[in-house]
């Protein structure tokens, strides 16, 4: 997969240091799409930035985001936001964002964040691309909406965040881009307020072991386990379909299990209040997926045998 790839394992992220050995792993910068490749995390951090601050202006252009639109109608909520929180609804005093504080990690052109302020929530965004941070803080003017943006490697954001939140939020596209979820989890919990909640929807890791070249079949072609080494991957296109080319398309990814995932935040103090998968993306994750009502899906039966999304809610305790 290379849209927002892979997750790792039960082994905790602090089990896999930054130089622990690679094998025979290529470096990055010339291996193929795909790749497990042995390459410095600051470096590739570096080049996921420049990626991301690329896609920013192609995304804020896209048909897909349809920023515009999204400003020019005060009622209108992201897809992704609206499905998030029928998910995470049910977790929270009152059952809405309204009148909580919440953080959204990786919230990359503020679309999703701003929803969540349409609802009430007073927002923080944060974000690794500076670039993507602008468009939001644009957007947030556009849309006459109160919120913060703060560039930072999210793995670290309780650093770069002087607060405390009632709610911690991340979807769609977020570990994948991480090495280390120790640090990520630690960074959520210090981030939570005692008796906060902690929200994730992603691309399951089972997704992203199919071969996403292959229109004919599902098939196991990527590694679903943790390791040291990074995936590196050569996108020339978004994942928005804008027929203008990314400046700097190679990007690193860390493989997450569902174990690894869990297990993060367990370790941090969180105590998992509902875990549940689901059938659909926001995104063309695979050839064979159909579009319906502005989501994309297996047909059936396909859909039954690979689930595309996972969720997890979790509190920590006062």
């Amino acid at each position: 997969m290379s849209t927002f790839p892979p997750a790792g394992d039960a082994l905790p992220a602090d089990a896999l240091p930054a130089d622990a050995p690679s094998g025979d792993a290529p470096s990055g910068a010339n291996a193929p799409s795909g790749a497990d490749v042995s390459v410095d995390r600051e470096d590739a951090l570096r080049a996921n930035r420049e990626n991301w601050d690329d896609r920013a202006d192609i995304h804020a252009a896209s048909a897909m985001y349809d920023l515009p639109g999204f400003a020019a109608d005060p009622g209108q909520l992201s897809e992704v936001a609206a499905e998030d929180l029928a998910i995470l609804g049910p977790h929270l005093p009152g059952g809405t964002v309204a009148r909580l504080d919440v953080v959204h990690l990786q919230c990359h052109v503020g679309k999703d964040t701003l929803s969540l302020a349409r609802l009430g929530a007073r927002v923080t965004g944060v974000d690794l691309s500076p670039r993507s941070l602008e468009i939001a803080r644009g957007l947030a003017r556009e849309c006459g909406l109160e919120a913060r943006f703060v560039e930072a490697d999210v793995q670290h954001a309780a650093d770069a965040v002087d607060d405390t939140f009632d709610v911690v939020y991340t979807s769609i596209g977020t570990v994948t881009w991480l090495p280390d979820l120790g640090a990520w989890a630690r960074s959520i919990s210090r981030l939570l307020r005692p008796g906060g909640t902690f929200f994730i929807r992603d691309g399951h890791p089972m997704l992203y072991t199919l071969d996403d070249a292959r229109s004919d079949l599902l098939e196991v072609r990527y590694r679903y386990f943790p390791s040291a080494l990074s995936q590196t991957w050569v996108d020339t296109f978004s994942y928005t379909g804008d027929p203008t080319p990314i400046e700097h398309p190679r990007t690193y990814e860390w493989p997450h299990s569902l174990a690894e995932i869990i297990g993060s935040l367990l370790g941090a103090g969180l105590r998992i209040t509902s875990f549940d998968e689901q059938q659909t993306v926001p995104w063309p994750a695979h050839p064979l997926m159909e579009e319906t009502d502005g989501v994309w899906a297996f047909p059936e039966p396909l859909r039954q045998t690979v689930p595309t999304t996972y969720s997890i809610t979790a509190v920590k305790d006062a």
